[in-house]
């Protein structure tokens, strides 16, 4: 059971009393609220990737991420996130006036990790063995996440600019 707490002028509501189930009508709004988590850590890790690429590199390339190759395909990778991350924000805190920008943008991000997990797998053997789960998974994961927050961001859906 998925409860949410209510918080009451000392903070967290003690009991059960103070807790209620989320309803099918939440969940477009706790995924628009991922969306905008994901788009942030998508701009953490693009900064990261600028300023140390070796250090997203090296579980999905293993000891190969210090190679010079490595280190410019890691900052590339970290300016396609940074910038899909921040576009998404934007258009996030933009919904109202520009749905299908916010739309557009969180899909744009799903695409790139679905297509980041596609990678992934067409190497697979060659990769390091742990690496390429936890990318696969990260992946994998924030693409199935980024797609249902697109979703959920679709302009004429109910509830969609709630």
């Amino acid at each position: 059971m998925i409860t949410r707490c209510a918080r009451g002028p000392d903070g967290p509501a003690g009991g059960l009393e103070g807790r209620r189930r989320v309803t099918p009508t939440d969940i477009p709004g706790l995924l628009r609220r991922g969306a905008g988590a994901l788009a942030a850590g998508r701009v953490a890790l693009g900064l990261v990737a600028l300023a140390r690429p070796s250090v997203p590199a090296r579980p999905w390339v293993g000891p190969a991420a210090d190679d010079l190759a490595a280190q410019v395909f890691g900052r590339a990778l970290g300016a396609r996130d940074l910038a899909l991350g921040l576009g998404a924000l934007t258009a996030l805190q933009r919904q109202a006036a520009e749905p299908v920008a916010a739309c557009a943008w969180v899909a744009a991000g799903a695409l790139s990790d679905a297509l980041d997990a596609a990678a992934t797998l067409s190497s697979w053997h060659e990769l390091p063995r742990t690496g390429r789960w936890l990318v696969v998974a990260s992946a994998g994961g924030a693409a199935l996440a980024g797609a249902a927050g697109a979703l959920a961001l679709w302009p004429g859906r109910d509830g969609a600019s709630a």
